[in-house]
C-alpha cells in the first residue's frame, strides 16, 4: 500500500480533547477503508504565518498513514467538510519515519533547555549584591 504523510490544522479556539476526537474520527476512517495510522504526532498549538479564516493560530496534528487512495480521499472529503479544520496536506512518500519527527525533537529539545535553566536558576536563592 502507498505510504503517506497526511497534517491538517485545527482551529485554535477548539480544545486538546475535540483535536482528539477528530484524530479517532479520522483514524476510524482510515481503518474502515483498509488501511492504518502508524503514527501520530500532536505538535500543540502553533502560530501561523498569515492568517486563515480569521485564526492567527491552530492545532498543528500529523499522522503517518499506510492507507489505500481512496482511503486518504475519503478521509480528504470528510475534512473539508469540518468547520474546524483549517487546512490539511497530504503527501506521498517512499518510507515512514520511525523516529519523531523535526517538530517533535525541537519541543524536547526546548523543553529540555528550560528544564536545565530551572535547574541552573532555581539552586541560587542569593539576593543582588552579596559578595563572599
Amino acid at each position: 500500500m502507498p505510504l503517506y504523510e497526511h497534517i491538517f490544522l485545527a482551529r485554535q479556539d477548539v480544545t486538546p480533547q475535540q483535536v482528539e476526537a477528530m484524530v479517532d474520527q479520522y483514524k476510524g476512517v482510515i481503518e474502515q477503508n483498509g488501511g492504518n495510522v502508524e503514527k501520530t504526532e500532536m505538535w500543540g498549538v502553533k502560530s501561523l504565518a498569515y492568517r486563515i479564516k480569521k485564526n492567527r493560530k491552530a492545532h498543528f496534528t500529523m499522522f503517518n498513514l499506510n492507507a489505500p487512495a481512496n482511503a486518504v480521499a475519503e478521509m480528504e472529503r470528510q475534512m473539508r467538510i469540518n468547520e474546524d479544520i483549517l487546512r490539511f496536506m497530504t503527501i506521498k512518500v517512499d518510507e515512514l519515519e520511525t523516529e519523531p519527527s523535526v517538530m517533535m525533537q525541537k519541543r524536547d529539545r526546548d523543553e529540555r533547555k528550560d528544564r536545565e535553566r530551572r535547574e541552573r536558576d532555581g539552586g541560587f536563592e542569593g539576593g543582588e549584591g552579596e559578595e563572599a
